[in-house]
């Protein structure tokens, strides 16, 4: 037995809710900005994220209406994707507060940052990883508009790299889930994908 549900007939704040219960768990984009003037740094979690493209590179995330992070890529050409790692739970979390426009979010919760190598916004320091991005281009949904980024440089904190990769228990990656619900990475299992000259000779 299935309870059916009609997002036709829903109010989109509960269909919302639905489906990011189900879709999970999500990736962090912790996304790093600076406004339009330069002057102010913007960071915030986005967890509508992924990977769209990998010649080139290119990321993604989604804007839930028009965020702080979605207007500086816009106007500036330019973001970061930071790692966001259970060690920096509460900071990350502490970024999705609505604060007003003029206030960054680095300076607010009182987040160490770092200069970036290719593109204006800051990295956070320390986070294990930042992907500098380049805007690629954007696609408005409904309500959401959808931010491409193509990567322009990559930055992994050595002490996450095993044998020239970076390692999953040491990266540590949070995850959103449903409701105010998070997910940690309490454990991994290891299952490489079948050839299908192996499939058929299994027989």
């Amino acid at each position: 037995m299935r309870i059916d549900y009609d997002p036709d007939a829903m109010d989109p704040g509960a269909f919302y809710k639905l489906l990011t219960a189900v879709v999970v768990p999500r990736p962090i984009a912790w996304v790093s900005t600076l406004s339009a003037d330069s002057f102010l740094a913007n960071l915030a979690p986005h967890s509508f994220f992924t990977v769209a493209c990998t010649d080139p590179p290119i990321v993604q995330f989604t804007s839930v209406g028009r965020k702080d992070s979605l207007r500086n890529a816009e106007a500036t050409g330019e973001f970061v994707v930071n790692f966001a790692p259970e060690s920096l739970f509460e900071q990350i979390n502490a970024t999705g507060t609505d604060f007003p426009g003029d206030v960054g979010e680095f300076d607010a919760v009182g987040i160490a940052r770092e200069p970036s190598l290719r593109v204006g916004p800051p990295r956070v320091a320390g986070s294990p990883v930042a992907l500098e991005c380049v805007l690629h281009s954007t696609v408005r949904l409904g309500g959401s508009t959808v931010v491409f980024g193509r990567v322009v440089h990559a930055a992994v904190s050595e002490d996450v790299v095993v044998a020239g990769h970076p390692e999953i228990g040491r990266l540590k990656p949070l995850s959103r889930l449903g409701k105010n619900e998070w997910g940690l990475t309490s454990g991994v299992r290891e299952l490489a994908r079948i050839p299908y000259a192996d499939w058929e000779g299994r027989g």
